[in-house]
């Protein structure tokens, strides 16, 4: 068997569809718009001050972006009731729908389920809060989870952050080896990497105008991400490995 044919999939298989979310789908972030929007901007600049200190520590590269990712998440959400965060998801899908999608990845999410696809975003934000922009598309999702005690927000991580090596693991996690697919995948920042690297059709900044697109810096690898790679830090249940300080780029 050809590289060639390695790298096409299987002949008869299944197409899985992948959408990163933030960046791809949308314009921009979608995570701290949320925030501000649910707290509004007195409650928000409070808790933004709270976490200058981690800020300054994440630009001078003695933090990483998983690790700021879980301080942002225990600042606004420690003991935040779930139901709460749910309504206000819902509120902020129906207020930023227009303004946040890029129509051109909203439509090419439509062609992919008339298709016959099975079509899912995978994302690094919570799950909680890309929920409502999952139903309205008409996907399946994959995204951050947030642990959840008695109803309410502990502000830690369920698991790791959804990005890089976690992508694909939670893909598999959920679809079985993914090499039994012929994988779409739509990306835009360092965080897709791997996705993209595993996928038979990787799109890069595919819906962004052409002069923000660049070149896709992703060589294809040969064999998949193993799970004995995958180790998480106990504290922020971060991927750990060859990430490093270039994980500050991408959701």
């Amino acid at each position: 068997m050809t590289q060639e044919m390695i790298e096409a999939g299987p002949a008869s298989g299944q197409v899985l569809s992948v959408f990163d979310f933030d960046g791809t789908l949308t314009r921009r972030d979608s995570f701290v718009p949320f925030l501000l929007f649910a707290f509004g901007k007195r409650k928000f600049a409070a808790r933004v001050i709270r976490m200058l200190p981690a800020c300054v520590r994440y630009l001078g590269k003695g933090m990483s972006r998983d690790e700021l990712k879980a301080v942002l998440v225990a600042t606004f959400l420690t003991g935040v009731e779930e139901a709460w965060v749910t309504r206000k998801a819902a509120e902020f899908r129906r207020a930023f729908w227009v303004r946040l999608m890029r129509p051109a990845g909203v439509q090419s999410v439509a062609a992919e389920v008339a298709s016959g696809a099975l079509v899912t975003i995978c994302s690094a934000s919570p799950r909680i809060v890309l929920m409502p922009f999952a139903q309205e598309l008409g996907i399946s999702l994959i995204g951050t989870e947030l642990e959840v005690v008695e109803g309410k927000l502990t502000g830690a991580l369920s698991g790791s952050n959804c990005r890089c090596e976690a992508k694909v693991l939670r893909l598999e996690a959920v679809y079985g080896p993914l090499a039994q697919y012929k994988l779409r995948a739509w990306g835009d920042t360092r965080g897709d990497q791997e996705l993209l690297a595993a996928a038979q059709e990787p799109h890069w900044r595919h819906f962004h105008p052409r002069w923000q697109r660049g070149r896709m810096k992703i060589e294809k690898i040969g064999a998949r991400v193993q799970p004995a790679r995958a180790s998480t830090n106990s504290v922020t249940g971060a991927s750990s490995g060859a990430q490093q300080h270039d994980d500050q780029q991408g959701a």
